[in-house]
C-alpha cells in the first residue's frame, strides 16, 4: 500500500499516527505534548510510526490558536526592519520592551515591511496577542491595520490626529519644545534655526511654518508650535527662523546645515527635533570648525544614551523612553478592553552643547 503522504494526498495528521500506532488520538497527542505521562513502550511505538510516515509533530500554531493566547507581543513599524537596530530612540525603546517581556515570559515579534502591501500581510499573519505600534512614520496606516486584526494595540508617539479611540502612550511635544526654546532664549540667543523631523514622505529640504502646520505628522507640528510659541514670547520674529525638514539621517541633516550656514546671517542656536538629528549636526559643526557652544548652541529632543556621550555632551529634552516601553507591554498583557491616552512628562537636561549667545 502506498504511504499516506505520497503524491498529492493531504498532509499527515496526528490522527493518522494514532491509527498506525494502534493508540487513541489523546495518547498520540500526549506523546508530543506531555510525554512523561505515557509509558515508554507506547511512546516509542508512536514515535516510530511518526518517523516512518514523515510526521514532525503537531503544528504549534494550531495549539496556540486553540488556547486563545500565544504569549507574544508584536512590535510594528512602517520603517524598514533595520530601524529597530539603527535608531537610538528605537534601541532604547526595544530594550525596555524586551526587559518587560522577559519579566513576564512573553515573546516579541518584530513586524515591518518595505511597502504597504507587505506590511498589511505581515500584520495580518503575525501570531501575537497584541501590537505595540511605533508611530514614527506611517502611523495612521499601522493603526488601521492593527484595528483590522481586532487585537489589543497601543500606539507609541501617535504621529497623526485620530478621531477614533486609540490607546496611545507619548509625551507633550509642545511642552518639551517650549523648554528647549526657553532655555536658549534665556541664554540670550535671538537668531535661531530649526532642524525638523519629516513633515510627510516627500523627502527633505527647506520648508516654512505654513508647510509644517500642514504636516502629516503631529509630532513635527507640535514641536515647531512649541518652539515658536516660546520664541514669540521673547519677541523673536519667527518668520525669519530658518526651518529645514530632514529625514532624521546624516545626509539630510548635513544638507540642511549647508543651507542654513550659507546665508549672510547665521544662527547662534539650533533647535533639533531629535537627538539623532542633533548628533549628526554636531559632527557637521565640528568638521566646519564651528565651536559648540562658543559659536552655536544646539538642543536635541529624546534623551538617548548617545546624547550624554557626544562631544560636547548634548543638551536635550528627555523623554521617559524606557517607561513608555514598560507601560506599552503592560497595556497589551493586562488589556481589559478599555483604552487610554497617556502623556508622560519630559524634562530639560542641560549639558555642554548650550551656552550664552556669542552675539
Amino acid at each position: 500500500m502506498a504511504p499516506l503522504n505520497s503524491g498529492k494526498t493531504r498532509p499527515i495528521r496526528l490522527a493518522d499516527i494514532a491509527k498506525a500506532a494502534g493508540v487513541s488520538h489523546g495518547t498520540a497527542s500526549n506523546v508530543f505534548a506531555r510525554p512523561e505521562i505515557v509509558r515508554e513502550e507506547v511512546r516509542e511505538r508512536v514515535k516510530a510510526a511518526a518517523e516512518a510516515m514523515g510526521y514532525g509533530g503537531p503544528d504549534p500554531k494550531g495549539r496556540l490558536l486553540r488556547a486563545g493566547k500565544v504569549n507574544a507581543i508584536g512590535v510594528a513599524t512602517a520603517e524598514p526592519l533595520s530601524y529597530f537596530f539603527n535608531d537610538p530612540f528605537a534601541r532604547v525603546m526595544m530594550a525596555s520592551i524586551s526587559q518587560a517581556c522577559d519579566a513576564t515570559g512573553a515573546g516579541i515579534s518584530l513586524v515591518s515591511a518595505a511597502n504597504n502591501e507587505q506590511l498589511a500581510w505581515n500584520i495580518q499573519s503575525a501570531l501575537v496577542d497584541g501590537f505595540i505600534v511605533f508611530c514614527i512614520e506611517g502611523g495612521s496606516r499601522l493603526v488601521e491595520l492593527a484595528r483590522e486584526r481586532k487585537l489589543p494595540f497601543v500606539a507609541l508617539d501617535l504621529d497623526s490626529d485620530d478621531e477614533e479611540a486609540v490607546a496611545a502612550i507619548g509625551v507633550d511635544n509642545v511642552a518639551g519644545a517650549n523648554l528647549a526654546a526657553r532655555h536658549l532664549t534665556e541664554l540670550g540667543h535671538r537668531r535661531f534655526a530649526v532642524l525638523a523631523l519629516p513633515c510627510a514622505d516627500a523627502g527633505f529640504g527647506p520648508t516654512t511654518q505654513v508647510q509644517v502646520e500642514k504636516a502629516l505628522y503631529s509630532g513635527t507640528r507640535d514641536r515647531l508650535r512649541g518652539y515658536f510659541a516660546e520664541l514669540s514670547r521673547f519677541d523673536i520674529d519667527v518668520s525669519k527662523v530658518l526651518i529645514y525638514e530632514t529625514v532624521n539621517d546624516e545626509e539630510s541633516v548635513w544638507a540642511g546645515l549647508d543651507h542654513i550656514f550659507a546665508g549672510a546671517e547665521t544662527p547662534t542656536a539650533i533647535l533639533a527635533m531629535s537627538d539623532r538629528i542633533a548628533l549628526h549636526a554636531l559632527d557637521w559643526l565640528r568638521q566646519h570648525d564651528i565651536a559648540v557652544p562658543g559659536d552655536v548652541s544646539i538642543v536635541g529632543f529624546d534623551g538617548v544614551p548617545e546624547a550624554a556621550a557626544s562631544k560636547p555632551p548634548l543638551t536635550t529634552i528627555v523623554q521617559p523612553i524606557a517607561e513608555m516601553g514598560r507601560l506599552a507591554v503592560k497595556a497589551i498583557l493586562e488589556n481589559d478592553g478599555t483604552f487610554s491616552r497617556q502623556s508622560l512628562p519630559v524634562e530639560l537636561v542641560v549639558r555642554a552643547s548650550s551656552g550664552p549667545s556669542p552675539a
